[in-house]
Formats: C-alpha cells, sequence, structure tokens
C-alpha cells in the first residue's frame, strides 16, 4: 500500500520584503511555512508554500492535489500531525482520494518521543536542514522557495544512483 506523510516547518524570513510572509503565533517566528507531502521512504511527493499564518488544515486540498497528480492518484492513505485534524481537511482530503490518518501522541509524554509514520516527513525536513541556502527564506516568490526545496531534495537521490553505480548495483525504483 502507498501511503503519504505530511508536515509543515516555518521558514524564519530574512527580511520583511515579501508580502506572503507572515508571523506564526504558535512558533513566535515570521515567515513561510512549507508543508510537505513524503512517500514512506521519506521522498518528496507535494510541496505547497503558504504564510506563516495560515493553519495546516487550509493547504489540505492544494497539498492532496499535488500529490495525487505527481503520483497518478495511487495513495490511498496520508499519515499526518495534529495540524491537520478536523472534518474540513478530512472532506478535502477524502474528495482527492485520499484518507487522513492522524499520528497522535499516546498520553503525557516527557521529552522526545518517536512517533510512527512521523519520523519520514521529519527527517526529509533534517535532510533539506543540510543545505545553507533553506536554513531561512532569502526568496521573494513563494515559488521559488518551493522550487529551491524541490532541487535541495534531487541532491540526495542523485548521489544514492551515483553510489549505486559505482558498486554496480542495480538501480533502485
Amino acid at each position: 500500500m502507498r501511503a503519504g506523510t505530511r508536515s509543515s516547518s516555518t521558514a524564519a524570513r530574512s527580511r520583511p520584503s515579501s508580502e506572503e510572509a507572515a508571523y506564526d503565533g504558535a512558533k513566535r517566528v515570521q515567515g513561510r511555512k512549507l508543508h510537505l507531502a513524503v512517500d514512506t521512504l521519506g521522498h518528496l511527493l507535494a510541496a505547497v508554500v503558504s504564510p506563516a499564518d495560515v493553519q495546516e488544515r487550509a493547504v489540505v486540498a492544494q497539498l492532496c492535489a499535488e500529490m495525487q497528480a505527481e503520483v497518478g492518484h495511487t495513495v490511498p492513505a496520508a499519515f499526518v500531525d495534529q495540524g491537520y485534524t478536523g472534518a474540513a481537511p478530512e472532506a478535502d482530503a477524502a474528495q482527492r482520494g485520499v484518507e487522513l490518518r492522524v499520528v497522535k501522541h499516546a498520553g503525557p509524554r516527557q521529552g522526545f518521543v518517536l512517533l510512527p509514520r512521523r519520523w519520514v516527513v521529519e527527517r526529509t525536513f533534517a535532510w533539506m536542514a543540510n543545505f545553507r541556502r533553506l536554513d531561512r527564506d532569502y526568496e521573494r516568490l513563494a515559488e521559488m522557495l518551493r522550487a529551491l526545496h524541490v532541487s535541495a531534495h534531487t541532491m540526495p537521490l542523485l548521489a544514492r544512483a551515483m553510489r549505486d553505480q559505482r558498486r554496480g548495483a542495480r538501480p533502485r525504483p
């Protein structure tokens, strides 16, 4: 079964020149949010950039549409964090053929708790953190920020393909 994982991260602005930048009250950061949909291996399927004050629920329809268009409508389920809960996001996702499965904490916790399926998208954000250009949001246009994340995500994939080719291994699907 193919499944996707979704999460968002807020990129801090280096300068307030973009009209799309806003204040994220929860993280206390001025900037934009990057919403990612990745497969179960952490490979990028879709990316959406929104102002930081927009709730995660508001971009479910756009993210599902981009993800399903990319993979040919073959993702039946998506594991999401609690920011994507609610009846409206569920209806938006169901309209595009995706069932949202919310991964919740199992009660009181102390310190870091590894959640099933959620670590995959967090690892993808960590891969993106290796690129200094993505540390802060220097871009004026949201589409440029999205394009930089997509192109940065191809670097580990290309490195893995080149390493496999040098070893004489079969290419991965």
